[in-house]
């Protein structure tokens, strides 16, 4: 359930007025000097410390941030790597007192410190301090500490006692971080350690790996159960995942399903899987990750999760690597290995990609993932990701810790480091280790902060809002720490000192707040897993209570909610873990309110009513499955895969008895196949054997007509593909087939053009007014030569089914046409005779019209300029109620790598540039300004040869722009197709006859569009869109586009549309949807070019 609120787009304009009328950052950075917090993170490389000797030397430390005193006041703990911790006092008015020694809380010296949180162990309303330990050391150095609260001394100071042993929590394993949760409702909290084994993962067989993951291992991750106070491990027990491959850097804590327990997000560095762990309320969890998210990141790093788009929903925010700007991307990104991920994928590991991921709530406990849209997938080497309403507007912006202190990944340094192991023949010293370690390259990186825009989509606020300081950083904390009603930042570094920085949005006059802070019954004295809702203006907003966030790190317990312009809340609900509720109402803002468990209620909540439904699936229907393919093989630097995209799927009636019947194409080497459909509404398959003859054949489009004139439905079937096809080959001739009236099909091998080559899309229409059907037939690709294509033919039927060749007489350019996709015939100007509209991959949405005895095309009067897009789909309707037609043209969308628009136009240079025989095409979009290639060095060189001596090494290439790879001589006689619209798009007649785009709810641009089709879906008598997509796979930089799981706009007859909920259409499409139909009762859906969803209909107001 994807919902924004109606009114979102007035209320960000009023908090950005607010937020404008002060030019003062939003943040100002204290300087030591001012808060007396002078710790640093210091660490030394030496001989025997550095990041060749230990590779987890810069992962940083943790920051915690709570009230230890009981002064009113939030403090802050620092864990160091290898000095001693430090605890800060708040003193007031952002000033800071260092008492760790005196507190008795400092951690042991040495190494290595990790994650920090503070917790109420034993429920006495004092903060105690859980520190975790790692590295490569005796268990005895790394048993993690419990710093245990005794309460203040005569000077405010608070005492600790460390007591990890006595309550059972001593864990020696070489643990990242630890959550405290109820995980069991019971009362009391449990805990969860996330452990990282020291031990750097080996390339090894995928098999034994997949053994490996479920042997219980000491570096496995940890869940201990309170039982009376003492902590009890059940982690395999509980079916949670203990191996050695345990690589975990990010855990986060939250109901996922809404169920009310706590399910567990655990994010694994490397190629081993992350899980989504959940709760099953007996006791045990189980890993639902496969089916509940489309893919992950790869390297995953600290995460949050929380209801940032505030449909009342969790969602889940993971950190990566990839870089923001091109030279870094160029120089640390290493070559795709497709084969040992695919072989990864196969053996469970599930997908994944190197780039922060945002998984947003549909509702049902899946997720859509669309970090690239909402602006977030790419901030470098991250941390830390911290979820909160930063600026009081109302919606939650996000934090991003950054930095690595070197370029381990740098491509240049690691062939440098291989040379040198090579030539000092394997027989290395610590001295020469250290001497490697001094020539890796080191950068300046900044943190980031995004403000949240309120409609899924973030701005990148770093230098606006002053977090702009070069540091490497890693946890990260958040917390009122003047209690001024805004949240500070606070941030440990890496060898330089902490940054603390000002929240100054109260101070500019900014939106208002509600500090909230819960106590919960016995031992779960803070209420860990409560969940708040506020209601304040027609808005909603979710808060759980979980302190654990981001990344070694836990931030305030005081809840903060920014209310932008409400003066008053108008309700307030908090769930408490047990179940009970506490209901506010008009609620004062900008306060801190205090609500205790124990004043609460038993629930008493309605059941809901379940909402009507739109679409009920009747049926599914599976037929054969295609092989699989890997289009890159055949041309690497392809940008999307041609094969697979079949969309071969007609209903009519076949039999002549009044009811539609199904014909369902087949990917290569499997058999198409043809459904009755019966009486009482049920399908049977029918003898099929016919089309088995084609099998080699991918079956791309299809479309019934009455070839011969006999009065029954005939039936035309297109070849397509390029895998491994080739122009005049016989798996790639189309194919028709002709009906005896009873739906038994014969091939007529003699009725159409001896021309082979991979088809898009095929049309029926009378293309030379002579009464008689033709067939517009227009070419995908020519295999292996992408960009290029075959342009489109036009046969003319003799009227007894027998198709020639006429398109030079009739229209000439059109075999000038590029990747064609889709096509459509409509009467645009209302003539009387039609027009035909066609699009494809990399070219212009294209219109012709019959002028003068041929087609011609009359793009420009109808269109203001040419509309180059990635366009796979066309559907033709009038959904304003205008009596004009337009235009749906599905896309790629935006929730992708690449980037284009009219200013910012993509480009694909394309020529046989090594006189190789095939064409090589190169992608460029721009990145910060410049468009740059992007492929990688390898990619480039592995394609042309002779740019090996021009790039010598990657630094060389990763400032080279599009205009500059190949030389003004190398670039004579190549081409340029420039992209710039990716958007799925609507496009409504103007009132000067030109189609201009209508924005459409954003959920359209999740994924590429490759099917819709227009349908009163809700039965109110208005024309709806119904809209599918999806990639199975991608190159490994770009990753399958999966996030759209079917999409449903509603109309109100005047062209404008509203986003349906998962829940209220019934749809639920995680597959490839290739072709959507409406029948009389049904609607029709394609999947994975294997099965077919058949869902019926609501009646419309109309019919």
């Amino acid at each position: 359930m994807v919902a924004i609120s109606c009114s979102e787009s007035d209320k960000k304009a009023n908090t950005e007025a607010l937020s404008e009328s002060n030019t003062t950052p939003l943040f100002n950075l204290l300087a030591p000097e001012q808060t007396g917090i002078t710790f640093s993170n210091k660490i030394e490389e030496t001989l025997n410390l550095n990041v060749l000797m230990y590779e987890y030397l810069y992962n940083g430390g943790g920051v915690a941030v709570g009230d230890l005193n009981g002064d009113g006041l939030e403090d802050i703990y620092f864990s160091a790597n290898v000095s001693g911790n430090q605890l800060y006092l708040n003193q007031g008015d952002l000033k800071f007192k260092e008492t760790a020694q005196a507190s008795g809380a400092m951690g042991r010296s040495g190494p290595w410190k990790t994650g920090v949180v503070f917790v109420d162990i034993n429920g006495d309303k004092k903060l105690d301090i859980y520190q975790c330990y790692s590295g490569n050391l005796p268990t005895e150095k790394r048993t993690n500490q419990l710093f245990v609260n005794q309460g203040n001394d005569e000077n405010g100071i608070p005492l600790f006692k460390e007591m990890a042993e006595n309550y059972g929590i001593a864990s020696n394993a070489p643990s990242t971080s630890a959550s405290f949760f109820d995980y069991d409702l019971d009362g009391d909290l449990d805990l969860f350690i996330l452990n990282h084994n020291t031990k750097s993962i080996q390339n090894q067989d995928v098999n034994l790996t997949k053994v490996l993951l479920k042997e219980k291992h000491e570096a496995g991750s940890q869940l201990f159960e309170n039982r009376d106070g003492k902590f009890v491990e059940i982690t395999q027990k509980a079916g949670i995942s203990s191996s050695s491959l345990s690589y975990g850097l990010g855990v986060a804590i939250s109901d996922i399903n809404q169920d009310g327990w706590p399910d567990i997000y655990i994010g694994n560095d490397y190629s081993m899987p992350d899980y989504l762990y959940i709760n099953q309320k007996d006791g045990t969890f189980k890993d639902e990750i496969l089916a509940r998210l489309g893919h992950t990141s790869h390297f995953s790093m600290g995460n949050d999760i929380a209801d940032f788009n505030n449909d009342g929903l969790p969602d889940i925010f993971t950190l990566d690597m990839l870089p923001e700007g091109n030279e870094r991307q160029k120089l640390l990104l290493a070559p795709d290995n497709f084969e040992l991920f695919e072989l990864n994928v196969s053996k469970g590991f599930h997908h994944q990609y190197m780039r922060n991921m945002l998984h947003v709530n549909s509702g049902d406990g899946t997720f859509h993932e669309i970090g690239q849209l909402a602006g977030v997938s790419n901030t470098d080497w991250s941390w830390s990701s911290l979820f909160a309403d930063f600026d009081n507007d109302g919606w939650k912006d996000l934090f991003i810790t950054n930095g690595y202190l070197r370029d381990y990944n740098n491509q240049d340094f690691l062939k440098y480091m291989d040379n040198y192991v090579r030539t000092s023949g394997g027989k290395l010293k610590r001295e020469d280790l250290l001497n490697m370690v001094k020539n890796m390259p080191s950068s300046n990186l900044t943190n980031y902060i995004f403000q949240n825009s309120g409609n899924l989509t973030f701005q990148n606020q770093t230098i606006a809002w002053g977090i702009s300081h070069v540091a490497n950083s890693s946890g990260a904390a958040y917390s009122d720490l003047d209690n001024d009603g805004d949240l500070d930042l606070i941030v440990n570094n890496i060898n330089s000192p902490a940054s603390i920085y000002e929240n100054q949005t109260t101070q500019q006059k900014g939106g208002n707040y509600l500090n909230l802070k819960l106590s919960g019954s016995g031992t779960n004295a803070s209420a860990f897993g409560a969940k708040v809702t506020v209601y304040a203006e027609g808005d909603t907003q979710v808060l759980e209570q979980n302190p654990y966030r981001g990344y070694q790190s836990s931030v305030s317990t005081t809840l903060h909610f920014g209310l932008g312009n409400a003066k008053e809340i108008d309700s307030l609900q908090v769930t408490w873990p047990g179940g009970k509720i506490t209901k506010k109402y008009s609620i004062s803002t900008n306060q801190t309110l205090e609500l205790i468990e124990d004043e609460a209620v038993k629930s008493s909540a309605p059941k809901s009513k379940s909402p009507v439904v739109f679409l009920t699936e009747k049926t599914k229907l599976t037929t054969d499955k295609g092989r699989e393919f890997n289009d890159y093989k055949r041309q690497p630097l392809l940008i999307n895969p041609v094969s697979g995209n079949g969309k071969a799927m007609v209903f009519a009636d076949f039999t002549g008895d009044g009811r539609e019947d199904l014909f369902v194409g087949a990917g290569a080497n499997a058999s198409a196949s043809i459904y009755s459909q019966n009486s009482n509404g049920s399908f049977v398959k029918q003898n099929s054997s016919v089309f088995a003859i084609a099998a080699k054949s991918e079956d791309s489009d299809a479309i019934a007509f009455d070839a011969n004139g006999d009065g029954s439905l005939d039936l035309y079937v297109a070849s397509g593909g390029m895998y491994d096809f080739n122009v005049g080959e016989e798996a790639l001739r189309d194919r028709l087939y002709l009906n005896d009236g009873k739906g038994n099909f014969t091939l007529d091998s003699e009725a159409l053009p001896s021309e082979a080559f991979p088809t898009g899309t095929v049309q029926v229409a009378d293309l030379n007014f002579d009464g008689n059907p033709d067939l517009f037939v227009g070419a995908r690709i020519d295999p292996g030569q992408f960009p290029t294509s075959l342009g489109a033919r036009i046969w003319i039927n003799d009227g007894k089914g027998k198709f020639t060749d006429h398109t030079k007489q009739l229209a000439p350019t059109i075999v000038n046409l590029g990747m064609l996709t889709d096509s459509g015939f409509a009467d645009l100007d209302q003539d009387g005779k039609p027009e035909l509209i066609v699009l494809g991959e990399a070219m212009p949405i294209q219109i012709f019209s019959f002028q003068n005895g041929t087609w011609q095309e009359t793009t420009l009067n109808y269109f203001e300029k040419h509309e180059f897009g990635f366009w796979n789909n066309l559907t033709l309707a009038d959904w304003d109620g205008d009596g004009n037609v337009e235009i749906l043209a599905g896309n790629l969308g935006t929730n992708s790598q690449i980037k284009a628009s009219s200013t910012e136009p993509a480009e694909i240079l394309y020529k046989d540039f090594d006189k190789n025989g095939s064409t090589d095409a190169f992608l460029g979009y721009y990145v910060q300004g410049e468009r740059y290639p992007a492929a990688s060095r390898d990619e480039i060189l592995g394609q042309v040869l002779f740019l090996k001596k021009r790039y010598l090494d990657f630094k060389s290439f990763s400032n080279v722009k599009m205009s500059e790879l190949f030389t003004a001589e190398e670039r004579q006689g190549s081409g340029s197709i420039y992209i710039n619209r990716l958007e799925t798009s609507y496009f409504v007649r103007s009132e000067n006859g030109k189609y201009e785009a209508k924005e459409l709810p954003i959920q359209t641009q999740f994924s590429p569009v490759f099917a819709s089709e227009a349908v009163d879906v809700n039965g109110d008598g208005n024309l709806d869109m119904v809209l599918g997509g999806n990639t199975r796979y991608g190159k490994l930089y770009f990753g399958k586009y999966d996030a759209s799981q079917g999409v449903v706009l509603l109309g109100n007859g005047k062209g404008q549309f509203t986003n349906a909920n998962k829940s209220q259409t019934g749809l639920n499409l995680t597959g490839t949807t290739r072709k959507i139909i409406v029948g009389k009762s049904l609607l029709l859906i394609y999947l994975d070019e294997s099965t077919v969803n058949i869902y019926s209909l609501l009646p419309s107001k109309t019919d």
